[in-house]
């Protein structure tokens, strides 16, 4: 198992940018395909992006796809969310999310059973 900690969270204006980062204590990490997700207020949590054990296989959702990009180094244990033309939706508590198989789709929250603790994101108009 792996512990993870996100990081970058903050405040940015429409059209801005920032950079998530989620750091996993532990050995395993290169076997964990991994997921970002997002929980807006007053909303249920929903899915982001994800990416495979080695980086070479990634989907989005269609609210952020060509926006935001994923992307892992193994070698650093640490996985990133490069957000890029950020809108006022995009504001939420940002969740980094491991799991070693992939018994559901890539986008359902109960695939994944490591969290972190989350990283606020909001954008101003």
């Amino acid at each position: 198992q792996v512990q993870l900690v996100e990081s970058g969270g903050g405040l940015a204006q429409a059209g801005g940018s920032l950079r998530l980062s989620c750091t996993a204590s532990g050995r395993t990490f290169s076997r964990h395909f991994m997921g970002w997700f997002r929980q807006p207020p007053g909303k249920e949590r929903e899915f982001v992006a994800f990416i495979s054990w080695s980086g070479g296989s990634t989907s989005y959702s269609d609210s952020v796809k060509g926006r935001f990009t994923i992307s892992r180094d193994n070698t650093k244990n640490t996985m990133s969310l490069q957000m890029n033309n950020l809108k006022p939706e995009d504001k939420a508590i940002y969740y980094c999310a491991a799991s070693q198989t992939l018994g559901r789709q890539v986008t359902d929250r109960f695939t994944y059973d490591t969290w972190g603790q989350g990283t606020q994101v909001t954008v101003s108009s």
